[in-house]
């Protein structure tokens, strides 16, 4: 009977990875169309300026450091959930949290700027390309945040389980999955558009 129960748990458990598999592609699906929707549209300025014009790279950087060292972290933090190590787990967690809320408010405030100097993605079609794709990844981002936080509260309040690795599992994956679109769009409209 334990044999059954655990065989079908593990057969649950393989159907729901797969299917985080299966959802995280089709996210590569949508963020493809928007790197091919903003390698069209990036030179289509309108007369308007260009990345090379509006684009910070040291406030980009500083951008990208801080969340790679918040996929660090996450990761660190599912290293600690193997372990069962509640309290580092929650603490490691805590710091992604931070360094993601980090990441986010950056990214509003490079929005917000943009707009104050009347560069918002109405002014043409290379800034509705870029405020689309970077603003897509943000709002990903914001989910990951949110998910992150109810995760920590279920396990401060319910301590870790078999499920609990699981979901933190799928939780690391879905980070380290942002943190390599955020590489490409640090290279592709970032980092190019300011080369030229």
């Amino acid at each position: 009977m334990k044999e059954d129960t655990a065989k079908s748990e593990q057969v649950l458990q393989d159907k729901t990875v797969f299917g985080f598999w299966v959802y995280l592609m089709t996210d590569c699906v949508l963020f493809a169309t928007l790197f091919a929707t903003y390698a069209v549209l990036r030179n289509n300025t309108y007369g308007g300026p260009s990345g090379q014009v509006i684009f910070s790279l040291p406030f980009v950087l500083l951008e990208t450091l801080i969340l790679l060292t918040s996929s660090f972290s996450i990761g660190l933090a599912w290293l600690a959930a193997q372990k069962n190590n509640k309290q580092l787990v929650l603490k490691l967690m805590a710091v992604t949290i931070l360094l993601g809320a980090a990441f986010l408010v950056l990214e509003l405030r490079e929005f917000n700027h943009l707009a104050a100097e009347g560069n918002s993605w109405r002014r043409s079609a290379f800034l509705t390309s870029f405020f689309t794709l970077v603003g897509t990844h943000g709002l990903h981002i914001t989910a990951g945040l949110m998910w992150m936080a109810v995760m920590w509260l279920r396990i401060y309040k319910y301590g870790l389980f078999k499920s609990s690795l699981r979901k933190i599992t799928m939780l690391t994956l879905f980070w380290h999955f942002l943190d390599v679109v955020w590489i490409f769009i640090f290279s592709i409209v970032y980092l190019f558009g300011v080369i030229g």
